[in-house]
């Protein structure tokens, strides 16, 4: 079986130490290459060069935005082709939410095992977990989007980071309370346009998800979509109040142990198709965790069975 480990050595929680560890226990399984990136976009460029390649496994040490970079390389290179690369990950970042909603423990050594013990399994039974994923048409997610202050929160802490600042689930939250409040007295822009409903205007804003839960504040899910898989449609959650009370204690439903977000200005469905979201002025945009700048209108589709993942079967989760 040969494998590439595509290492983000500036992602948060990756260290030399646990590189070295990884790639030697990935060389028990698999004939491995290993390759680091050295500039935004080099995992695309790595991901399609595998796939074109015929690489069999393409495992990712680094967080939620380097593991979109191989999806997205991948997808280009081969689309759905059930003779594509596997993904798996090893988080290496802040939230690594695409890899914990797959059943990947967010300790890098307990994940490491986890992958061994998956690869071998493989070799019995030759057969990929497959999941759904996004299509947003200029680029694939694989677990989140949002326009509106969703976008300007990821626009905000990347800016941070940039200055050199630490990401971590604190300052995210510092930055999401400072954006929303500024967003307080702002009139909404969005519509929001899904199948068989009436285009639901006077949104402020909109968060699409692939899977659940949209995040994590350290060990802590917050949900949005509790009832989104990567196996079903996608997960709407939008609003058409920023009223502070009203949406605290909706935050509060987003934070329960046993979460049913529910509220008079809340728009949820957890499985549409496709939704489409346009705006009258350009609002902020991100693609998981990924700011893409303002944009105007998005449109999002479900595009089920599309790649195939080393994680988990669903019945074991």
């Amino acid at each position: 079986m040969r494998a590439v480990l595509i290492v983000n050595p500036n992602a948060t929680s990756t260290t030399a130490a646990g590189r070295d560890l990884l790639a030697h226990a990935l060389e028990s399984r698999t004939e491995l290459t290993v390759v680091h990136t050295d500039h935004r976009g080099h995992a695309i460029e790595i991901a399609r060069e595998a796939a074109a390649d015929s690489v069999d496994v393409l495992i990712v040490h680094g967080g939620d935005g380097t593991v979109n970079e191989v999806v997205n390389g991948v997808l280009r290179e081969r689309g759905g082709d059930v003779g594509a690369p596997a993904v798996g990950v090893v988080p290496g970042g802040s939230a690594n939410v695409f890899a914990r909603a797959l059943g990947i423990s967010p300790d890098p050594i307990e994940a490491t095992n986890q992958l061994v013990d998956l690869l071998g399994e493989y070799r019995r039974t030759a057969v990929w977990r497959r999941i759904g994923l996004m299509d947003c048409e200029e680029r694939w997610a694989v677990f989140t989007a949002g326009l509106g202050v969703d976008g300007d929160v990821v626009a905000a802490v990347e800016a941070q980071r940039a200055k050199g600042r630490k990401v971590s689930a604190s300052r995210y939250i510092r930055v999401a309370v400072r954006e929303v409040l500024a967003s307080v007295h702002k009139e909404p822009t969005l519509t929001l346009h899904m199948p068989d409903v009436e285009p639901i205007a006077g949104v402020h804003f909109a968060f699409v998800s692939n899977s659940s839960p949209w995040t994590y504040a350290n060990a802590r899910p917050i949900w949005t979509n509790p009832g989104t898989t990567f196996e079903k449609g996608l997960g709407v959650f939008a609003t058409t109040s920023m009223n502070a009370w009203a949406n605290l204690r909706l935050a509060r439903q987003m934070f329960a142990r046993v979460p049913d977000p529910v509220a008079r200005h809340l728009v949820r469905d957890d499985d549409v198709a496709w939704v489409r979201i346009t705006s009258e002025v350009p609002v902020a945009c991100q693609i998981d965790g990924d700011y893409i700048g303002p944009r105007e209108a998005m449109t999002f589709t479900s595009v089920p069975d599309v790649l195939s993942v080393v994680a988990p079967a669903i019945e074991s989760l």
